[in-house]
């Protein structure tokens, strides 16, 4: 019998699984609940301005949720390695698992899955969250990390991403990442803005707002891909952990170029066809119905038969006057 008995004393008995992230569902939900709601009313819109508004609110919902949801997505960039390594300190024991890497923009997971997931009397399914936001301290959660006993992976990776590591990585992704959520979150504000702008049918500055959007998002991703240092090799002895742009870079990437092509397109059709661009947000039907109605309602009437015989008399014979003697 050996102390312990024989386990180690700092690695819990089940693995402790990253919990699920509530903000992107909580974000989706809101959209998702502003699109049904709109699709309740759409049957009452009438004529040929159902579709256009349909797709209005649909591009408009799209890219505002887009904006919103990678601010807070840990996969711009991710990488995995399947391999043969060590589990735990102190232990010669190998396992074969598969380790992820997903680097979001205040921080990153590390996941180990084992294959099988039960090996050496234990479960391998691991995802843990390290942040290196503003109101974190990355050395701090990974010292924690180090007190709990995570699996050494999980620790390998880790500790490349430390301010004392000679890798320099924390230093590049958590500089980018801030500058690439600042400016996401500008181009949200100008969202909202190009919104506000058509509702009030200035097109012309909303199509600018909206090119400005674009232009925002694209430079969010030049913010996040320009670092100085290269990468540091993560190594699992012949394996190589590699990373690449993830879901939300390109999800990101489709975005801004949609909206510079709406943006473009709106300021074309505004300068070149603008009775077009009127009858995608149905300003002509209204307009006109509007104009009909004030011309009938404030034009005076028009002047009778023997009003226009009077207005008629020349000038001369109204000026004579016939003197009559007593």
């Amino acid at each position: 019998m050996t102390l312990w008995n024989g386990s180690f004393p700092f690695y819990p008995g089940t693995s402790a699984c990253f919990p699920f992230d509530t903000t992107q569902a909580i974000i989706v939900s809101i959209f998702l609940s502003m699109f049904a709601t709109f699709i309740i009313i759409l049957p009452g819109i009438r004529g040929r301005g159902r579709l256009f508004r349909f797709l209005r609110v649909l591009m408009g919902l799209l890219v505002g949720a887009v904006v919103l949801t990678v601010q807070f997505t840990r996969d711009w960039e991710t990488g995995w390695v399947t391999a043969n390594t060590p589990y735990k300190s102190f232990s010669h024991a190998l396992v074969n698992a598969d380790v992820g890497l997903h680097i979001g923009l205040a921080g990153l997971n590390v996941t180990l899955v084992g294959n099988p997931v039960n090996q050496v009397n234990e479960t391998i399914n691991y995802n843990e969250h390290f942040a290196w936001s503003f109101n974190a301290d990355y050395d701090h959660i990974y010292g924690e990390a180090l007190e709990k006993g995570l699996p050494s992976p999980i620790l390998y990776v880790a500790e490349k991403f430390t301010t004392q590591s000679p890798c320099s990585m924390n230093r590049q992704y958590r500089i980018s990442g801030h500058y690439t959520s600042l400016t996401l979150w500008i181009a949200f504000c100008t969202w909202l803005i190009s919104i506000l702008l058509f509702s009030m049918s200035i097109l012309l500055y909303g199509g600018y707002m909206l090119l400005l959007t674009a232009a925002l998002m694209l430079f969010s991703l030049l913010f996040f891909i320009a670092r100085n240092t290269p990468k540091c090799p993560i190594q699992f002895g012949p394996a190589s952990l590699k990373t690449g742009y993830g879901g939300s870079f390109w999800l990101t990437l489709v975005t801004g170029l949609l909206c510079l092509l709406l943006g473009l397109g709106i300021i074309i059709l505004d300068s070149m066809q603008p009775e077009k661009l009127k009858l995608v947000f149905n300003l002509d039907e209204g307009k006109g119905e509007e104009e009909e109605g004030w011309d009938k309602s404030y034009l005076p009437a028009e002047p009778s038969s023997s009003v226009q015989d009077v207005l008629m008399v020349p000038l001369g014979e109204l000026c004579e006057v016939t003197a009559t003697q007593l």
